[in-house]
């Protein structure tokens, strides 16, 4: 499971001509599923996601998190994370089949949203993500639990 992370002033999400996310700040996050994730590793990282201290405290360093600056998250499903590229062209057969990475992704949704204010897009859709980063600020995590 990978997850890329942005702090963001704005972000919005879009299917079709019609937003169907949309938060102020806080953070908007690329979800990866891939083949073998897990609960365990949704957990985890909603967890670290959650408390992560990447908001700037009064004195300007990153000392907060997303739920001490009542924040927002906007989370948006992202296969194509866990793509290799050996050729000109990416393949995706590490990724999570799309029924079982439905039903991950919703799972780390309903979790997130038990903690902070969630807007999600649209499982498996064409979606167009719009977004200010703050900073820039973006990282990248992952888990994999063996």
């Amino acid at each position: 499971m990978k997850l890329v992370i942005q702090r963001v002033s704005e972000a919005s999400v879009e299917v079709e001509g019609e937003i169907v996310g949309q938060i102020k700040k806080g953070l908007m996050v690329l979800i990866g599923l891939k083949e073998g994730d897990t609960t365990e590793e949704a957990d985890y990282l909603i967890n670290k996601l959650l408390k992560m201290r990447i908001f700037p405290d009064d004195e300007g360093k990153m000392n907060k998190s997303v739920q001490d600056v009542d924040g927002e998250v906007l989370l948006i499903s992202q296969f194509t994370l866990h793509s290799s590229h050996k050729k000109h062209r990416p393949s995706f057969h590490n990724a999570m089949n799309f029924k079982d990475a439905e039903v991950l992704y919703d799972y780390f949704c309903d979790k997130c949203s038990e903690q902070i204010h969630t807007e999600t897009g649209s499982f498996g859709a064409m979606m167009n993500v719009q977004l200010i980063n703050d900073g820039p600020v973006t990282i990248v995590i992952e888990k994999e639990f063996n």
